[in-house]
């Protein structure tokens, strides 16, 4: 039976899917961040649909009912939809050809770098939300002006300190984690205090990771205590076929979640420095 993934129309063996899948799964375990620090429930199938909340609202009663006294009420659930994300890409036919006759120097960059871009745009939805999908943010809320980050990275430490004595405060409870753009994660790596990696002190301030993470603007102190950011996955990555002629075939990786930040509280989020 032919799924929607419609891969048994594609001109493409069983080795050829098998070199794609192993390129984009080893770029999308390098890129993907955010899926590291929350819970993650699923993947539950490209049928789901939805995510409730536990919450609803009153709805306004039709007249007909108001009108006999029925007394008739009626509420409305609320959920959280889960969106689709979909990155096609193009591979050449002869590739696939050469990877059939043995070849081992294969040209699937494509698929590479359509991978990574799903992975960021994962990412960005989950620190910084999408509303037009309903989804709020890690990193939704304005940065407080005391946790800014400027260009002094040896000031780092002492933000992140801050910011996880303000979760405490809080009583949030650890372990906790830091999830830093790509330009501060390099930023960082190269930075030195007294001689001493600058990137080291902040390790050493946190019993959770340090996550690379692409699509993050700034940095963001999290709990990872549990039941604070939930990811739910319907479809994981999954390959598609499109289209194909007799130079190239037409790809497609797709995936359907939704992200719900239940307990806002339990993330700080700090400013991106402003670029040069």
């Amino acid at each position: 039976m032919m799924d929607h993934l419609f891969r048994e129309m594609a001109p493409v063996s069983s080795a050829g899917w098998h070199e794609i899948e192993t390129e984009v799964k080893q770029a999308l375990k390098i890129t993907l961040a955010a899926r590291k620090l929350v819970d993650f429930k699923g993947p539950q199938g490209w049928e789901a649909s939805s995510v409730g909340t536990g919450r609803s609202e009153a709805l306004e009663s039709p007249t007909l009912w108001n009108a006999e006294g029925t007394g008739v009420e009626a509420r409305i659930r609320h959920v959280l939809p889960l969106m689709e994300l979909r990155v096609p890409f193009t591979i050449r036919r002869s590739e696939l050809a050469a990877l059939d006759r043995g070849a081992r120097d294969l040209d699937l960059d494509p698929a590479v770098d359509a991978a990574r871009k799903i992975a960021i745009a994962e990412n960005h939805t989950i620190f910084s939300g999408y509303p037009a999908a309903g989804i709020r943010g890690i990193c939704d809320a304005p940065p407080e002006p005391s946790f800014s980050l400027g260009d002094d990275l040896e000031s780092y430490p002492v933000l992140i300190a801050g910011a996880l004595n303000r979760l405490r405060d809080r009583g949030v409870n650890g372990p906790y984690a830091v999830a830093l753009s790509e330009r501060c994660y390099t930023d960082l790596t190269d930075a030195t205090k007294a001689g001493y990696p600058v990137f080291e002190h902040v390790r050493r301030l946190v019993d959770g990771p340090l996550v690379w993470a692409p699509g993050l603007d700034g940095a963001a102190v999290l709990s990872m205590r549990g039941g604070d950011f939930e990811l739910t996955v319907g479809q994981d990555f999954s390959i598609g076929y499109l289209s194909h002629d007799a130079e190239q075939v037409r790809l497609y990786i797709e995936e359907s979640f939704t992200f719900w930040t239940i307990t806002p509280q339990a993330a700080i989020s700090l400013a991106a420095p402003e670029k040069a």
